[in-house]
């Protein structure tokens, strides 16, 4: 059985403060919902701040993005070894970054890569575009995706009996439009694209292993519907993390 997996991505919301504040506010009622993994990913400003409240819980804490190298002459960027000091989890290849900030598959894989060997789980993202979804090239992207983002991974890891990544469906057109994909829709893409490429890579039991999320316009009013999903393990929540009742409800969702 797939663990249940709901992260929250804060993206470039709450000052250290506030960030101290929503946490002191989420935990009594996350830590309350058993069956699920919980994480949080905050700005790298409130990290520090984020990971004292969360020592001793059983909430994760997560980063939103980092550079491949360990070190070096990368004015404003974040390190593996300094996230893996504070964090377990990272978000590698959203769509944001993809498409404000000129990631591509190959850096997503080079940082998917640095992140494994630095002990972190690498929460990758992959999704359509509005203009790919209406011309039909769904499939082909996504599988695109899924093949340069883990390519090269083969034979370092015990991927059979531990993956240690989690993928998250994001259809592009659906995130922050409030217009999400059907949750039959997302289904399928991961049973008829995902799974099969994840499979064609690591085999049978790799691809029914893996967690896969779904993300994009997400709210407590339909998350009950995506997780009734056998395909779909989770979520990766962006504005209704920001809101303590509403990302509460969503971890229920998912252990129900």
């Amino acid at each position: 059985m797939r663990k249940p997996f709901v992260a929250g991505n804060w993206k470039m919301y709450k000052t250290v403060a506030e960030a101290r504040q929503l946490v002191s506010e989420l935990v009594p009622g996350l830590q309350a919902v058993e069956g699920v993994e919980k994480v949080i990913c905050p700005p790298f400003t409130s990290l520090l701040a984020v990971a004292s409240l969360l020592e001793g819980t059983n909430i994760g804490l997560g980063a939103q993005n980092m550079h491949w190298e360990a070190s070096g002459a990368y004015t404003g960027e974040i390190s593996p070894p300094m996230i893996a000091e504070l964090c377990r989890y990272v978000i590698l290849g959203h769509s944001e970054r993809r498409q404000f900030f000129g990631e591509t598959d190959d850096s997503v894989n080079v940082k998917l890569q640095s992140a494994l060997a630095h002990g972190l789980t690498p929460i990758v993202c992959v999704g359509e575009t509005l203009n790919e979804f209406e011309n039909n090239q769904t499939v082909e992207v996504i599988s695109r995706q899924i093949h340069q983002d883990f390519h090269g991974i083969q034979g370092l890891f015990d991927l059979e009996n531990n993956p240690p990544f989690v993928v998250a469906y994001e259809p592009i057109w659906a995130i922050g439009t409030g217009k999400p994909s059907t949750a039959d829709g997302a289904a399928t893409i991961v049973s008829e694209v995902i799974r099969p490429a994840l499979k064609d890579m690591f085999g049978d039991s790799v691809s029914r292993a893996v967690r896969v999320l779904y993300g994009g316009s997400v709210k407590a009013s339909n998350a009950a519907e995506f997780f009734s999903e056998v395909e779909i393990d989770g979520a990766l929540v962006g504005g209704a993390s920001l809101n303590v009742a509403d990302f509460t409800q969503i971890a229920q969702s998912a252990a129900r």
